[in-house]
């Protein structure tokens, strides 16, 4: 999967927006206000930063080489995706949705009820 298709994905989500809080390099995409996924866009490999639950991260890492602790990030919840060594888009897929979906999960009642009527 390529930066776009990512990009045009994540936006495709409910209550997504991209944002740049950190330098104008590394886009972040957050639901209601809460990061799920994060990208660098000068490193020379597309990789993202995805939130993912504990166990889950750990199993995703001993099965896959293309998947790392996160960079930068907290590794207990967070993984680093290679997302253009192999692994399979609609895989992809289901891992910015893991994240969007645990994010979206620890939102305040309100939060996620605003967000169920969009």
């Amino acid at each position: 999967m390529n930066i776009e298709t990512f990009r045009d994905y994540c936006l495709s989500k409910k209550g997504v927006e991209e944002t740049f809080p950190f330098d104008e390099t590394t886009l972040v995409f957050k639901v209601m206000g809460k990061m799920f996924a994060a990208t660098g866009l000068e490193g020379e490999e597309f990789r993202v930063n995805l939130k993912c639950e504990p166990q889950y991260a750990l199993e995703l890492r001993d099965e896959y080489g293309d998947i790392i602790p996160g960079w930068h990030m907290n590794k207990k919840h967070w993984n680093t995706v290679y997302f253009e060594r192999g692994l399979e888009d609609d895989f992809l897929i289901e891992l910015i949705d893991h994240s969007y979906d645990l994010v979206v999960k620890g939102l305040k009642k309100v939060d996620r009820e605003f967000l169920s009527q969009l």
